[in-house]
């Protein structure tokens, strides 16, 4: 060694020489010196480049959910199915069989052959942009679902008809002898149900009256009975006064469930049986009531209500009238929830406000927000078909506050899920995670075997 600055020269390896400045690498080899001059570099670096490939390579199956650019529903129950051979009965009486062998993508415009032929293996979905011309287009399409329901349920009201179960107070007056065929009038109804004292309209339609006979009553309103009692009583009596009124309204009623304090059934009366009529008679919604998702089933067909929209059209649900056999269900906002998942503080079923009404930037702000940390905000998406509908797709891209317009103006419909995806270095992230243990522990196990 030369301590006054001389360099000194020092034996050559593979005829390289090297001086006592010259940088060292990995574990004290210097620079320039072959791997294979240090054999036990080998096992560490070789394991190194091995789980930077492994990792890298697993990005590709993050774990969890991601948004794919054309998602789709798979049509079969599972991918052997898929791929198997399937032979389908065409439409008609002597055709002859088609044959499917491999799994085709189909677009949501072709799916109303899927009844009668099974011709693909997955159903394509779209994705729609959330903006302006989207949320009234949509609107629209609202609005004219509505219009041809809800004229079916507008009607005035009319003059209360009797019915087989009605109970009649007829007075004849200065004959008080008539009113004996009625027995001692001191019976008391022991139960709502059972009939006061009275004329019953049997089930044939029929009442009996003292020199009157049998009168078929049903369909006819009281001043008709009044009318048809009074030509008969003539014949007896000289020009009777006759009152009739309904002492019981047991022949026609409606039936109330649901979100109501007091469900069950209500009688039809001579006050017109109103939709509000209805639901004040039953204590009014509770709290959990869902004002905006109403049915009301007539005559096998259901017709849903929604009172805030129909209050927003200028349409008045007081002139709903409700029929005998009508059943009014009134729907828990539990049941109409939407689903909020994916990089979210607080993942949770969003339920609606008591309108009914729930926007996309409600279900959000329900949740917690978006998590800042892995969410990707531009990568918002609500997807729709829960409901057994044509599924859909739509996307918002969120990456600034200003999109929370178009979000807080975004109805959610029942079961629509709410997924934020998440960013590319969380999904990394949570990869390199489930991967170092491993690697920490090949490299350990290098090193000590060493």
């Amino acid at each position: 060694m030369n301590t006054n600055g001389i360099r000194t020269a020092y034996p050559t390896v593979h005829g390289v020489e090297r001086s006592d400045h010259s940088s060292t690498g990995l574990a004290g080899a210097p620079v320039g010196t072959p791997a294979s001059a240090h054999p036990h570099l080998k096992a560490p670096l070789a394991l190194s480049m091995a789980a930077m490939t492994l990792l890298l390579s697993a990005c590709a199956v993050a774990p969890g959910m991601r948004m794919d650019s054309s998602p789709s529903i798979p049509l079969y129950s599972g991918p052997e199915q898929a791929a198997s051979e399937w032979t389908v009965a065409s439409a008609g009486e002597g055709a002859e069989t088609e044959r499917v062998s491999s799994p085709q993508t189909i677009a949501p415009a072709d799916t109303a052959s899927l009844p009668t032929s099974v011709n693909s293996a997955e159903l394509a979905v779209p994705i729609s942009d959330i903006n302006v011309a989207l949320i009234q287009a949509l609107r629209v399409e609202e609005a004219k679902r509505n219009a041809r329901d809800q004229p079916r349920l507008f009607s005035t009201a009319e003059p209360y008809t009797l019915g087989t179960g009605d109970v009649l107070l007829i007075t004849v007056w200065d004959h008080p002898e008539l009113t004996a065929a009625l027995g001692a009038n001191t019976q008391t109804q022991v139960r709502p149900s059972d009939a006061p004292a009275g004329f019953v309209v049997d089930q044939a339609g029929n009442i009996a009256f003292p020199y009157a006979g049998r009168i078929n009553v049903t369909g006819l309103r009281t001043d008709q009975v009044q009318a048809q009692l009074e030509r008969r009583l003539a014949r007896v009596y000289r020009e009777p006064q006759i009152t009739v009124r309904i002492a019981s309204f047991r022949a026609k009623k409606v039936y109330i469930d649901g979100e109501v304090h007091a469900p069950g059934v209500q009688p039809i009366n001579d006050v017109p049986m109103t939709l509000y009529e209805a639901i004040s008679r039953a204590g009014g919604f509770t709290s959990a009531a869902d004002q905006g998702r109403m049915v009301l089933l007539r005559d096998g067909v259901s017709y849903p209500i929604n009172l805030q929209q129909m209050i927003d059209s200028q349409a008045n649900p007081s002139k709903i009238m409700l029929k005998d056999g009508d059943l009014l269900r009134v729907v828990s906002r539990d049941e109409n929830g939407v689903f909020v998942m994916g990089e979210i503080n607080k993942p949770m079923t969003a339920v609606p406000l008591r309108t009914g009404k729930l926007t996309l930037s409600d279900a959000l702000s329900q949740a917690g927000s978006v998590n800042a940390n892995t969410a990707d905000a531009t990568q918002m998406y609500v997807i729709r078909g829960g409901d057994g509908s044509q599924p859909r797709v739509f996307h918002l891209d969120g990456h600034s506050p200003v999109s929370m317009v178009l979000a807080s103006q975004f109805d959610l419909q029942p079961k629509d899920v709410v997924y934020v995806d998440s960013t590319g270095l969380a999904r990394f992230s949570r990869v390199l995670s489930q991967l170092l243990p491993a690697i920490n522990a090949g490299l350990t196990a290098a090193i000590v075997t060493r």
